[in-house]
């Protein structure tokens, strides 16, 4: 039902979650991050607190342990899935056997996709790329945005798009950039539209003026 990438900025330490579905509200439930900690994405027949106990977890123990953590506790866990990166750039997922396919995740260093009810494979594959290359050229935003729509034009969610959000987290209690289009017939198009704003612009002045610790 969606598609997200989480990940941590190689060059600033900043994390990330992008995510888009064919229904509204993504950006509600599906994207989670916590400052110092780590990032996470949880899909499917979603379960916030699979994010919420692993990031929680990430205190004492690193993504891998945190993930089971997190797992042993939810009794329906074959109909979820998750991906998490920490501190240190360990990226980890998993998807249930009960997940309605394509439904699949793949691993990098720093960075994780995933996806259920997808068109195919392709969709992660072209998403782990379209980041990467981005990554190395622009910011870290540009790349999280340019993951969900190169996962969108190789097909994306069966069922087509309605929502999709994204988060920027980096060295304050609070998110440096938090954008979500809760229902459109375009969101991604809307997405770009905020992001500029959130990055340009009298927004991204303002927002340069709010206090820091």
């Amino acid at each position: 039902m969606t598609f997200s990438i989480v990940a941590r900025d190689p060059k600033t330490g900043a994390f990330g979650v992008a995510t888009a579905t064919a229904g509204p509200m993504v950006g509600a439930l599906v994207p989670h991050t916590r400052q110092g900690f780590g990032a996470a994405a949880t899909q499917a027949m979603t379960n916030p607190y699979l994010a919420i106990d692993a990031l929680g977890a990430l205190n004492d123990l690193g993504a891998e342990q945190a993930l089971h953590h997190a797992l042993t506790k939810d009794d329906k866990a074959d109909l979820r899935q998750v991906i998490i990166v920490d501190l240190d750039g360990s990226a980890v997922g998993w998807t249930g056997g009960q997940c309605i396919g394509f439904a699949g995740h793949l691993l990098g260093e720093g960075v994780a996709v995933a996806g259920n009810m997808l068109t195919g494979e392709a969709v992660l594959a072209d998403m782990m790329d379209a980041y990467r290359d981005i990554l190395a050229k622009s910011s870290f935003a540009a790349a999280l945005f340019a993951a969900l729509r190169a996962g969108a034009e190789a097909g994306g969610d069966k069922r087509g798009l309605g929502s999709v959000a994204l988060r920027v987290h980096h060295g304050q209690a609070f998110p440096e950039i938090d954008l979500r289009v809760d229902m459109s017939d375009a969101p991604l198009a809307s997405l770009e539209a905020l992001l500029e704003q959130a990055t340009h612009g009298g927004y991204a002045d303002f927002f340069g003026t709010v206090p820091r610790r």
